[in-house]
């Protein structure tokens, strides 16, 4: 129903579900808005009314489901793969697309949205597989450790484990270790994004490329959208404020530039980004904001600003058109920002 009523011709859908929403210049996708108005409908208990985590881990994976690539998108290979972390195993899952030539990949280790709360291997299949389809990257999938029973800097720690080991693995994964990028939705861009930090600092090789689709970046201050979009858009305000009291319980530092990245002090010398924000996302003016501040550092940054879209939209490619536009452009930049680099 979702799939039919998303394909429907735009004007048939504002006579079904009326006229898109209009806020700061930007209108929202009329598939996006049908897609909106029955989820509104349907939608199961909110987080900020107290769900429990592990009741909402559940309905995030049934969620997922529904809206998933149907059939699955085929790979040349799936393996499931176990990662050293810093306190135990870390469970993560390889894509290896279909390739005409027997040569190492360029390789994403991405990680899964859900505000450090919600969200696994499951949950996020069918974005991992349509990144690999369509990019021809391998995707390195890791489900690192979730708040509240692991919280900060549990996951940022993972994070960067998962990115060394894989950098250090990199033949076992049939990966090209010269062409290995981090990346990530919502929470898991906040990840990615310290991961490059974390290289810098540390003096670790860098990733190639730093992927954010519409990331966390200030989890100090709230950047006006966040009130601006806080209701009517799939993530809420108040869902952002039951993501953070988890990930970030009394007593942390929510500015410490692990999890603020937009507050870290000095962005130079990160790896190139490529960031993606939608016009009716409640994270959308951190994600500006932090792809600013990496421009005026000098490090080379494309914003995507994709006017009509929400929160999820990685998640939609199955329903959306819209959605699926973005989400191909965004395979598109990683092909590019990972190509063979020219001989001199």
């Amino acid at each position: 129903m979702l799939k039919a009523a998303c394909n429907l011709p735009p004007r048939l859908q504002r006579l079904l579900f009326g006229a898109p929403p209009r806020l700061d210049g930007n209108t929202l996708a009329p598939d996006i808005h049908a897609l909106i108005s029955i989820a509104a409908r349907a939608r199961h208990d909110s987080l900020a009314d107290g769900l429990d985590p592990a009741a909402a881990r559940v309905q995030r994976r049934e969620e997922a489901a529904i809206v998933a690539e149907r059939p699955t998108i085929a790979m040349a290979r799936v393996e499931e793969v176990e990662i050293p972390g810093p306190t135990g195993p870390l469970p993560a899952r390889l894509y290896v697309p279909p390739t005409p030539r027997d040569e190492p990949l360029p390789l994403l280790v991405y990680f899964h949205g859900g505000g450090w709360v919600i969200g696994d291997l499951e949950t996020h299949d069918s974005p991992c597989r349509f990144l690999a389809a369509h990019s021809g990257a391998g995707v390195l999938a890791v489900d690192y450790r979730l708040a509240p029973e692991h919280p900060f800097p549990a996951a940022a720690e993972d994070s960067f484990a998962a990115y060394t080991w894989a950098r250090e693995n990199a033949a076992r994964l049939g990966a090209d270790p010269a062409r290995i990028a981090v990346g990530g939705d919502s929470a898991g861009g906040n990840l990615a994004a310290g991961v490059c930090l974390a290289a810098r600092d540390e003096g670790a090789p860098p990733p190639a490329l730093q992927l954010l689709i519409y990331p966390v970046t200030d989890t100090g201050r709230e950047l006006p959208s966040r009130q601006a979009l806080g209701e009517g858009f799939l993530l809420t305000r108040r869902d952002m404020a039951y993501y953070e009291d988890r990930y970030l319980p009394a007593g942390s530092d929510r500015n410490d530039p692990r999890v603020a990245v937009l507050q870290a002090s000095d962005l130079a010398g990160l790896p190139p980004a490529y960031v993606a924000v939608a016009g009716f996302d409640p994270l959308r003016d951190e994600g500006v904001a932090y792809a600013e501040r990496l421009r005026e550092a000098g490090v080379p940054t494309a914003l995507r600003f994709h006017p009509g879209l929400v929160h999820t939209f990685v998640n939609l490619t199955a329903i959306s058109p819209t959605a699926r536009q973005a989400v191909l452009e965004t395979c598109g930049a990683l092909r590019m920002g990972l190509a063979h680099p020219k001989a001199p």
